[in-house]
């Protein structure tokens, strides 16, 4: 099993899009073969007290993966590797206010169950994925979590693009670029593009793979499919 946790300190970076679309095509990518009743080997895990994986998959009528809410569960989220049959967890995470800071000599993701939740999915991480927008809004909360959570445990992670508007031109795509690679942080290949379908599509019970079959939502798809190839998804971790 592989899970791969969604981590920004700073919220409306696209977790919950992230983590939904990537779960959507993990579980295309490791279809069930000739049964469609076979259970999927795909979870979307939300420990996100809004929820908005959760009411994003409620909205869908056929659900190509597992979807659970977790955030006042620690119990059981603490046994989520014995689960028998999911090869992949997607964690949707909210984001956090640095409450203790390092000044204090508390842990950066602060006190209470909410903290608690965010170190056990870290504790059971085996990749970190980071996403960041293209404005400098989004550079301080990626280099906290980075430098402040996620390389002090020693974790494996990858900062990928989210977001990125072609209309808008390539300045602040390559400042960010240069953002991550300045900090010497791996970055993707893969850049998420900003489509009107991705904003949509929570709202009409959509995941990437459920797309009309058009150029522009064969090009929204594609992001994914790609990300998901450079995760190694269906290949040996």
């Amino acid at each position: 099993m592989a899970i791969h946790v969604l981590l920004n300190q700073k919220g409306g970076v696209g977790k919950s899009t992230l983590s939904v679309n990537l779960a959507a095509v993990t579980a295309d990518v490791l279809n069930r073969g000739d049964d469609p009743n076979a259970s999927s080997p795909v979870l979307a895990l939300s420990v996100d007290p809004q929820g908005s994986a959760v009411w994003w998959a409620s909205r869908m009528n056929d659900l190509p993966f597992h979807i659970a809410q977790a955030h006042d569960d620690l119990d059981n989220l603490a046994k989520i590797k014995d689960l028998p049959g999911i090869q992949h967890v997607y964690v949707d995470t909210p984001g956090w206010i640095d409450l203790d800071g390092d000044s204090r000599g508390g842990d950066p993701l602060g006190r209470g169950p909410a903290a608690d939740v965010l170190r056990t999915v870290l504790d059971m991480a085996d990749q970190v994925i980071v996403p960041i927008e293209p404005e400098p809004l989004s550079f301080d909360p990626t280099a906290r979590t980075i430098g402040k959570v996620v390389q002090p445990r020693g974790l494996r992670y990858i900062v990928v693009i989210n977001n990125w508007d072609p209309r808008d031109g390539t300045f602040d795509l390559n400042q960010t670029r240069e953002f991550v690679k300045a900090n010497g942080w791996p970055l993707a290949n893969t850049v998420i593009r900003h489509y009107k379908l991705h904003v949509r599509a929570s709202a009409e019970g959509q995941v990437v793979t459920e797309y009309p079959a058009n150029r522009v939502a064969l090009q929204a798809r594609e992001d994914f499919y790609k990300f998901a190839l450079e995760l190694n998804v269906g290949g040996t971790r």
